[in-house]
């Protein structure tokens, strides 16, 4: 199925959830992902059902001092 994330199209495995694709796309650790507009709390990743033409936002926490 066709995806937005971070703007750039993509191809994901069909009815997978926000931490199936985080798993699909290879990334790990703690980073904030927001689903058409709205913050997916990490509680909710793994139930959280994509669908065709949503637009995800995924950031990773950088620290730094």
């Amino acid at each position: 199925m066709k995806l937005w994330v971070n703007g750039q199209a993509i191809e994901a495995p069909e009815a997978c959830s926000v931490s199936g694709l985080l798993t699909h796309l290879n990334i790990d650790g703690t980073v904030a992902v927001e689903r058409n507009g709205e913050l997916v709390r990490r509680a909710d990743q793994a139930s959280t059902r994509l669908s065709v033409k949503d637009r995800l936002e995924i950031v990773h926490f950088v620290g730094g001092g």
